[in-house]
């Protein structure tokens, strides 16, 4: 007897249809499965096998044939348990075909019969609405995560035997209560972060208020303990809410990667990643013999902050060169080429020497040797791709002790929310909402000059030797801060201080 059961697979973060074929027949005893299948998919058969016997069902010796289409396609992972399973039992004529019909089926089988949560499961139901699928059996686990999809039934099992309950309709379905809106589960950008609880450091707060409004990278330099960490890590407190579709895009990332609980079964909040210096170029990029995502897809939609820049290996600093410019990274492995999305906010902090008190040279420690090979761990391309450097000094006491409480982030966030709305009816249907993403095409359209202006930006690229990726940055910089000034055309006064921004790196690694 044959039958069909759909399933889903995962390829990078997107999901594609997997039919389930089962052909039970006479001959000699033998489960066999085939459809370019890994070696996890491959022991499918002694879990089901087993699992199947512990759930009540003694199935008589014949030859079993398992394929999973599309065949081309190497499929991997444990969530292919459940629907073979569920064809076998169809192939012996045990579960009718029109119970199986517009139902796809997911989750990995223990040998007791219970069905275990898996990665990924909120692509692959995406997946199925788009293919007009009707319902879904998915492990109790990923009940929550998956029923964040409107328009699709999903039905949370804790084993087998439930499930085949469920399809005769002999046990009722409890289902998790939806949503009636999904943007309700979105949340207000409630962190416990705040600018107001940093002293001082005025200008390099404008510094990130510019960075967050037009979603350009930003380098901190400084001494050690002067605030950078503490605020890197209130950036995102001034970033605008997330919509639904970056909420959702950011989420399947999380599911594949397997960072979605059972209680937050959706991100509503931008990601914050700081990954310690000794993480690897895999882990930063993403990869391994089926690529998951790493930390620059982890990031996306939010901050990727690297703290103590110099210390990490140079490999993965040059993986970030790439990712920066395209917005994306493209890992190709033996199985195929997966696309993850690398659309986030760069922020890295770095000491100026080992010692941190360089140019200071009353303090610094350090030989002229020791401090060009120090700065020397950062390339000049990786620097040309920072939009704005400044520098954080070190306050004194009588700065912090008569320091007045600074704006908090509601009112920050307030000027760069206005400013990301310029810039969203300024792009509109150009595929892309802000100034840090203006192509080198686009600049000298969004981006247009003036005589007086003109004449100022000729005398800085010739007086500073800039590069021409460094000549843009500084334009959409410009841009930038004209739109927090609400301003149409941008003047001499909005590119001083973006060209401030770019001649601290000239100070330090123009020795």
């Amino acid at each position: 007897m044959f039958s069909r059961v759909l399933s889903g697979g995962i390829c990078g973060i997107e999901s594609y249809q997997v039919l389930v074929e089962v052909d039970v027949s006479n001959g000699l005893p033998i489960f066999e499965m085939v459809g370019y299948l890994s070696s996890e998919v491959k022991e499918a058969k002694e879990r089901v096998k087993t699992a199947l016997r512990n759930s009540g069902y003694m199935l008589s010796p014949k030859r079993i044939t398992v394929n999973l289409s599309p065949a081309n396609v190497r499929k991997g992972g444990t969530a292919f348990d459940f629907p073979i399973a569920i064809g076998v039992l169809s192939g012996f004529e045990l579960i009718r075909k029109e119970q199986l019909k517009d139902t796809l089926f997911i989750g990995e089988l223990g040998l007791d019969g219970r069905i275990y949560a898996i990665r990924g499961m909120l692509p692959i139901v995406i997946m199925a609405k788009k293919h007009g699928i009707k319902r879904c059996f998915v492990p109790k686990e990923n009940e929550k995560e998956a029923c964040t999809i409107h328009g699709i039934q999903v039905i949370g099992v804790n084993n087998f035997e439930q499930a085949v309950s469920f399809l005769f309709k002999k046990e009722p379905i409890q289902y998790v209560e939806k949503s009636s809106d999904l943007t309700e589960l979105l949340k207000s950008s409630d962190y416990q972060e705040d600018f107001s609880e940093v002293c001082g450091q005025e200008r390099v707060k404008r510094a990130i208020e510019v960075a967050a409004a037009g979603f350009h990278n930003l380098l901190m330099i400084g001494p050690a303990g002067t605030g950078k960490t503490m605020l890197a890590r209130r950036i995102r407190s001034i970033l605008p809410p997330m919509n639904l579709e970056e909420c959702l895009e950011v989420s399947k990332i999380y599911s594949v990667a397997g960072l979605l609980s059972e209680k937050d079964s959706l991100v509503t909040q931008r990601p914050f990643r700081a990954p310690h210096h000794t993480v690897t170029p895999q882990a930063l990029a993403g990869g391994g013999r089926f690529p998951m995502p790493g930390e620059i897809s982890l990031a996306q939609c939010g901050v990727l902050f690297l703290d103590e820049l110099p210390e990490f290996s140079r490999n993965s600093l040059e993986i970030l060169r790439q990712p920066l410019e395209e917005r994306q990274i493209k890992i190709s492995r033996l199985y195929g080429s997966y696309n993850f999305p690398a659309k986030f906010l760069f922020v890295a902090a770095m000491n100026p020497c080992n010692c941190g008190y360089y140019p200071d040279m009353n303090r610094c420690t350090c030989s002229a040797r020791d401090i060009s090979k120090y700065l020397g761990k950062i390339s000049q391309p990786l620097l040309d791709r920072m939009d704005i450097t400044v520098e954080v000094s070190q306050m004194n006491y009588g700065e912090i002790y008569n320091q007045k409480k600074g704006e908090s982030s509601i009112i920050i966030a307030h000027r760069v929310k206005r400013a990301r709305a310029i810039q969203q009816e300024r792009y509109k249907g150009l595929g892309f909402e802000t100034n840090g993403e203006l192509s080198a095409k686009l600049i000298e359209t969004y981006c247009f000059l003036e005589k007086e202006e003109t004449a100022l930006m000729e005398k800085v690229f010739n007086q500073f030797k800039l590069s021409i990726r460094a000549y843009h940055k500084i334009l959409k910089v410009a841009r930038t801060i004209a739109d927090l000034e609400e301003c149409e055309q941008i003047k001499s006064i909005h590119l001083n201080e973006a060209i401030c921004y770019r001649t601290l790196d000239k100070r330090y690694w123009g020795r």
